[in-house]
Protein backbone atom coordinates (compact mmCIF):
# COMPACT_ATOMS: atom_id res chain seq x y z
CA UNK A 1 0.00 0.00 0.00
CA UNK A 2 1.28 3.46 -0.93
CA UNK A 3 2.04 6.14 1.62
CA UNK A 4 -1.25 7.97 1.98
CA UNK A 5 -3.31 10.43 4.01
CA UNK A 6 -6.94 10.22 5.09
CA UNK A 7 -9.18 13.30 4.97
CA UNK A 8 -12.10 12.60 7.31
CA UNK A 9 -15.31 14.60 7.63
CA UNK A 10 -18.16 14.79 10.11
CA UNK A 11 -20.34 12.02 8.69
CA UNK A 12 -18.48 9.35 10.65
CA UNK A 13 -19.81 11.05 13.79
CA UNK A 14 -23.39 10.53 12.59
CA UNK A 15 -23.07 6.83 13.38
CA UNK A 16 -22.98 7.68 17.08
CA UNK A 17 -26.19 8.74 18.81
CA UNK A 18 -26.09 12.34 19.94
CA UNK A 19 -26.51 15.89 18.76
CA UNK A 20 -26.68 16.47 15.00
CA UNK A 21 -25.76 19.67 13.16
CA UNK A 22 -29.44 20.49 12.72
CA UNK A 23 -29.96 19.98 16.46
CA UNK A 24 -26.98 22.19 17.23
CA UNK A 25 -28.24 24.89 14.90
CA UNK A 26 -31.66 24.80 16.56
CA UNK A 27 -30.08 25.01 20.02
CA UNK A 28 -27.94 27.99 19.02
CA UNK A 29 -30.95 29.86 17.67
CA UNK A 30 -32.90 29.12 20.83
CA UNK A 31 -30.05 30.09 23.13
CA UNK A 32 -29.53 33.46 21.46
CA UNK A 33 -33.25 34.19 20.96
CA UNK A 34 -33.15 34.20 17.16
CA UNK A 35 -35.38 31.18 16.52
CA UNK A 36 -37.45 33.19 14.04
CA UNK A 37 -34.58 33.20 11.54
CA UNK A 38 -35.31 30.96 8.58
CA UNK A 39 -32.71 28.42 7.47
CA UNK A 40 -34.09 28.23 3.95
CA UNK A 41 -31.42 27.87 1.28
CA UNK A 42 -28.87 29.93 3.19
CA UNK A 43 -25.36 28.48 3.14
CA UNK A 44 -24.40 27.56 6.69
CA UNK A 45 -21.49 30.06 6.94
CA UNK A 46 -23.85 32.89 6.02
CA UNK A 47 -26.54 31.63 8.39
CA UNK A 48 -23.93 31.55 11.14
CA UNK A 49 -23.02 35.17 10.40
CA UNK A 50 -26.71 36.11 10.48
CA UNK A 51 -27.23 34.41 13.84
CA UNK A 52 -24.13 36.02 15.28
CA UNK A 53 -24.97 39.51 14.02
CA UNK A 54 -28.52 39.33 15.36
CA UNK A 55 -27.26 37.98 18.70
CA UNK A 56 -24.60 40.66 19.05
CA UNK A 57 -27.12 43.42 18.34
CA UNK A 58 -29.48 42.11 20.99
CA UNK A 59 -27.15 40.67 23.60
CA UNK A 60 -23.77 42.23 22.82
CA UNK A 61 -22.15 38.81 23.06
CA UNK A 62 -18.54 38.08 22.30
CA UNK A 63 -18.03 35.68 19.39
CA UNK A 64 -15.74 33.57 21.53
CA UNK A 65 -18.74 32.94 23.81
CA UNK A 66 -20.74 31.59 20.90
CA UNK A 67 -17.88 29.43 19.63
CA UNK A 68 -17.20 28.15 23.15
CA UNK A 69 -20.83 27.03 23.35
CA UNK A 70 -20.45 25.22 20.01
CA UNK A 71 -17.15 23.66 21.14
CA UNK A 72 -18.80 22.37 24.31
CA UNK A 73 -21.66 20.85 22.30
CA UNK A 74 -19.55 19.03 19.73
CA UNK A 75 -17.16 17.82 22.43
CA UNK A 76 -19.99 15.57 23.62
CA UNK A 77 -19.90 13.50 20.41
CA UNK A 78 -19.45 9.82 21.28
CA UNK A 79 -16.84 7.63 19.66
CA UNK A 80 -17.80 4.61 17.58
CA UNK A 81 -15.98 1.70 16.02
CA UNK A 82 -15.17 3.63 12.84
CA UNK A 83 -13.15 6.12 14.87
CA UNK A 84 -11.12 3.21 16.21
CA UNK A 85 -10.65 1.66 12.76
CA UNK A 86 -9.37 4.98 11.44
CA UNK A 87 -7.01 5.27 14.42
CA UNK A 88 -5.67 1.80 13.60
CA UNK A 89 -5.35 2.53 9.89
CA UNK A 90 -1.76 2.30 8.56
CA UNK A 91 -1.14 5.98 7.90
CA UNK A 92 0.88 8.65 9.66
CA UNK A 93 -1.38 11.58 8.73
CA UNK A 94 -5.09 12.11 9.26
CA UNK A 95 -6.63 15.41 8.15
CA UNK A 96 -10.04 16.28 9.57
CA UNK A 97 -12.56 19.10 9.35
CA UNK A 98 -13.97 17.98 12.72
CA UNK A 99 -13.44 20.11 15.80
CA UNK A 100 -13.55 17.41 18.49
CA UNK A 101 -11.03 14.69 19.27
CA UNK A 102 -13.06 11.55 18.61
CA UNK A 103 -10.55 10.45 16.00
CA UNK A 104 -7.66 10.64 18.44
CA UNK A 105 -9.66 8.74 21.03
CA UNK A 106 -8.77 11.25 23.72
CA UNK A 107 -8.30 14.98 24.10
CA UNK A 108 -4.74 15.89 23.24
CA UNK A 109 -3.97 19.18 24.90
CA UNK A 110 -0.79 20.00 23.01
CA UNK A 111 -0.82 21.58 19.59
CA UNK A 112 2.50 20.52 18.10
CA UNK A 113 2.23 22.62 14.94
CA UNK A 114 5.16 24.87 14.07
CA UNK A 115 3.05 27.96 14.75
CA UNK A 116 0.78 28.35 17.77
CA UNK A 117 -2.18 29.54 15.75
CA UNK A 118 -5.02 31.14 17.68
CA UNK A 119 -7.47 31.64 14.81
CA UNK A 120 -6.45 29.91 11.60
CA UNK A 121 -5.27 26.36 10.96
CA UNK A 122 -2.43 26.04 8.49
CA UNK A 123 -0.12 24.21 10.88
CA UNK A 124 -2.56 23.02 13.58
CA UNK A 125 -1.49 19.50 14.50
CA UNK A 126 -2.01 17.12 17.41
CA UNK A 127 0.07 13.98 17.79
CA UNK A 128 -1.16 10.75 19.28
CA UNK A 129 0.37 7.27 19.08
CA UNK A 130 2.70 8.09 16.18
CA UNK A 131 -0.01 9.75 14.12
CA UNK A 132 -0.45 13.37 13.11
CA UNK A 133 -4.02 14.70 13.35
CA UNK A 134 -4.46 17.93 11.39
CA UNK A 135 -7.58 19.83 12.50
CA UNK A 136 -7.87 22.13 9.50
CA UNK A 137 -11.05 23.93 10.65
CA UNK A 138 -9.96 24.42 14.24
CA UNK A 139 -10.41 22.44 17.43
CA UNK A 140 -12.57 22.48 20.56
CA UNK A 141 -9.72 23.39 22.87
CA UNK A 142 -9.32 26.68 21.02
CA UNK A 143 -12.84 27.99 20.35
CA UNK A 144 -11.56 31.02 18.42
CA UNK A 145 -10.08 28.63 15.87
CA UNK A 146 -13.43 26.98 15.01
CA UNK A 147 -14.15 27.80 11.38
CA UNK A 148 -17.86 28.51 10.87
CA UNK A 149 -18.62 31.88 9.24
CA UNK A 150 -17.63 33.48 5.94
CA UNK A 151 -15.26 35.87 7.69
CA UNK A 152 -13.32 32.93 9.10
CA UNK A 153 -13.42 30.93 5.88
CA UNK A 154 -12.03 33.87 3.90
CA UNK A 155 -9.30 34.51 6.46
CA UNK A 156 -8.34 30.83 6.36
CA UNK A 157 -8.25 30.91 2.57
CA UNK A 158 -6.04 34.00 2.61
CA UNK A 159 -3.53 32.22 4.87
CA UNK A 160 -3.67 29.09 2.69
CA UNK A 161 -3.08 31.01 -0.53
CA UNK A 162 -0.13 32.84 0.97
CA UNK A 163 1.41 29.56 2.10
CA UNK A 164 0.94 27.91 -1.31
CA UNK A 165 1.33 30.76 -3.79
CA UNK A 166 2.92 33.89 -2.32
CA UNK A 167 5.09 32.71 0.55
CA UNK A 168 4.78 33.36 4.27
CA UNK A 169 5.84 36.14 6.60
CA UNK A 170 5.74 34.23 9.90
CA UNK A 171 8.35 35.40 12.38
CA UNK A 172 9.29 31.82 13.25
CA UNK A 173 12.63 30.78 11.79
CA UNK A 174 11.45 27.19 11.47
CA UNK A 175 8.74 27.93 8.89
CA UNK A 176 9.80 28.02 5.27
CA UNK A 177 9.27 31.48 3.81
CA UNK A 178 9.12 30.60 0.12
CA UNK A 179 5.81 29.54 -1.42
CA UNK A 180 5.06 25.81 -1.29
CA UNK A 181 4.56 25.56 -5.04
CA UNK A 182 7.98 27.10 -5.67
CA UNK A 183 9.66 24.78 -3.17
CA UNK A 184 8.02 21.74 -4.74
CA UNK A 185 8.97 22.78 -8.28
CA UNK A 186 12.59 23.18 -7.16
CA UNK A 187 12.48 20.03 -5.04
CA UNK A 188 13.85 21.86 -2.02
CA UNK A 189 12.61 22.54 1.51
CA UNK A 190 10.00 19.79 1.16
CA UNK A 191 9.91 18.62 4.77
CA UNK A 192 6.29 18.24 5.92
CA UNK A 193 5.20 21.40 7.75
CA UNK A 194 1.52 21.91 6.96
CA UNK A 195 -1.45 19.71 6.10
CA UNK A 196 -1.52 21.56 2.78
CA UNK A 197 1.78 19.94 1.81
CA UNK A 198 0.05 16.56 1.80
CA UNK A 199 -2.32 17.62 -1.00
CA UNK A 200 0.67 17.84 -3.33
CA UNK A 201 2.86 15.03 -2.03
CA UNK A 202 0.72 12.10 -0.86
CA UNK A 203 -2.36 10.30 -2.09
CA UNK A 204 -5.39 11.73 -0.29
CA UNK A 205 -8.44 9.56 0.44
CA UNK A 206 -11.52 11.65 1.31
CA UNK A 207 -14.30 10.00 3.32
CA UNK A 208 -17.23 11.18 5.41
CA UNK A 209 -16.96 14.67 3.95
CA UNK A 210 -19.82 16.18 1.97
CA UNK A 211 -17.55 18.90 0.55
CA UNK A 212 -20.32 21.48 0.44
CA UNK A 213 -19.61 24.26 -2.02
CA UNK A 214 -19.38 26.72 0.88
CA UNK A 215 -16.10 25.06 1.90
CA UNK A 216 -14.24 27.52 -0.26
CA UNK A 217 -10.87 26.73 1.31
CA UNK A 218 -10.89 23.10 0.18
CA UNK A 219 -12.46 23.81 -3.21
CA UNK A 220 -9.83 26.47 -3.86
CA UNK A 221 -7.05 24.03 -2.95
CA UNK A 222 -8.45 21.35 -5.26
CA UNK A 223 -8.84 23.84 -8.11
CA UNK A 224 -5.40 25.38 -7.66
CA UNK A 225 -3.73 21.96 -7.61
CA UNK A 226 -5.59 20.83 -10.75
CA UNK A 227 -4.81 24.08 -12.59
CA UNK A 228 -1.12 23.75 -11.77
CA UNK A 229 -1.03 20.12 -12.82
CA UNK A 230 -2.79 20.55 -16.16
CA UNK A 231 -2.54 24.23 -17.12
CA UNK A 232 0.97 24.84 -15.81
CA UNK A 233 1.91 21.26 -16.66
CA UNK A 234 3.64 20.80 -13.32
CA UNK A 235 5.15 17.34 -13.57
CA UNK A 236 6.07 17.31 -9.88
CA UNK A 237 2.40 16.86 -8.92
CA UNK A 238 2.17 13.09 -9.09
CA UNK A 239 -0.08 12.19 -6.18
CA UNK A 240 -3.71 11.07 -6.54
CA UNK A 241 -6.90 12.22 -4.84
CA UNK A 242 -9.84 9.89 -4.14
CA UNK A 243 -13.36 10.72 -2.99
CA UNK A 244 -15.61 8.01 -1.51
CA UNK A 245 -19.38 8.17 -1.68
CA UNK A 246 -22.41 5.92 -1.57
CA UNK A 247 -24.35 4.92 -4.66
CA UNK A 248 -27.32 6.94 -3.41
CA UNK A 249 -25.39 10.20 -2.93
CA UNK A 250 -23.51 9.74 -6.16
CA UNK A 251 -26.86 9.75 -7.96
CA UNK A 252 -28.13 12.77 -6.03
CA UNK A 253 -24.94 14.83 -6.38
CA UNK A 254 -23.84 14.39 -9.98
CA UNK A 255 -23.02 18.09 -10.29
CA UNK A 256 -20.56 17.84 -7.41
CA UNK A 257 -19.13 14.58 -8.71
CA UNK A 258 -18.47 16.19 -12.08
CA UNK A 259 -16.70 19.11 -10.42
CA UNK A 260 -14.54 16.77 -8.37
CA UNK A 261 -13.58 14.79 -11.46
CA UNK A 262 -12.72 18.02 -13.30
CA UNK A 263 -10.43 18.85 -10.39
CA UNK A 264 -8.47 15.60 -10.72
CA UNK A 265 -10.34 13.69 -8.02
CA UNK A 266 -11.24 10.06 -8.68
CA UNK A 267 -14.72 9.09 -7.48
CA UNK A 268 -15.12 5.69 -5.84
CA UNK A 269 -18.71 4.56 -5.28
CA UNK A 270 -19.49 2.05 -2.55
CA UNK A 271 -22.92 0.40 -2.80
CA UNK A 272 -23.83 0.15 0.88
CA UNK A 273 -26.60 1.95 2.79
CA UNK A 274 -25.63 0.95 6.35
CA UNK A 275 -23.20 3.62 7.59
CA UNK A 276 -20.98 1.38 9.69
CA UNK A 277 -20.69 -1.25 6.97
CA UNK A 278 -20.14 1.49 4.38
CA UNK A 279 -17.13 2.98 6.18
CA UNK A 280 -15.66 -0.46 6.80
CA UNK A 281 -15.87 -1.10 3.06
CA UNK A 282 -14.30 2.30 2.34
CA UNK A 283 -11.31 1.56 4.58
CA UNK A 284 -10.93 -1.89 3.03
CA UNK A 285 -11.04 -0.35 -0.45
CA UNK A 286 -8.31 2.15 0.45
CA UNK A 287 -6.03 -0.66 1.61
CA UNK A 288 -6.35 -2.35 -1.78
CA UNK A 289 -5.31 0.68 -3.83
Amino acid sequence: MKKLTLLVGNDINNISPGISWSDLLHNIKEKYKVSSLENGQKPFPMLYEEIFLHAIKEKHINERELKTYIADCVSQINQNEIHQLIRDFPTENIITTNYEFSLEGKITTTNTGLIRETTYSIFRKHENENKNYWHIHGDCLNPSSINLGYEHYCGQLQKMRDYVVNGTNYSSETVYKHALIKRLSQNKDTKLQSWIDLFFTQDIHILGLSLDFVEIDLWWLLTYRARHKYYRRSSFIKNQLFYYTTKKWYGLSKDKMQLLQANDVEIIVIDESDKTKYYKKVLDAIKKI
